[in-house]
């Protein structure tokens, strides 16, 4: 079984910074694509940052040049660097991971159980 722990979450002021963390544990044969979602209040879940096993980065718009994600795959976590934090980052975030448990298995999408950021004003 797989299981994805999240750390980091909080309370900051507009202009803040957090760094938020997850690690995978479990059986594990290979991750591809880690990244980070957020649900804020009223909204759909949505897109934050993504990064494949190479180091490859996608952003969502709102992200850019603000967050940072990176990766280390030895230890098979995933982090999030957030600078400049907005009341309109407000969220829970989510981790994601695309994880392949065995040899042959299909390639499964896995959640953390989400971890709330809170910006105020």
């Amino acid at each position: 079984q797989v299981h994805l722990v999240e750390s980091g979450g909080g309370l900051v002021q507009a202009g803040g910074s957090l760094r938020l963390s997850c690690a995978a544990f479990g059986s594990i044969f290979r991750i591809n694509d880690m990244g980070w979602y957020r649900q804020g209040p009223g909204k759909q879940r949505e897109l934050v940052a993504t990064i494949t096993t190479g180091g490859s980065t996608n952003y969502a718009d709102s992200a850019k040049g603000r967050f940072t994600v990176f990766r280390d795959n030895a230890r098979k976590t995933v982090s999030l660097q957030m600078n400049s934090l907005k009341p309109e980052d407000t969220a829970v975030y989510y981790c994601n991971s695309e994880i392949q448990t065995t040899t042959g298995s299909n390639v499964d999408d896995y959640w953390g159980q989400g971890t709330q950021v809170t910006v105020s004003s």
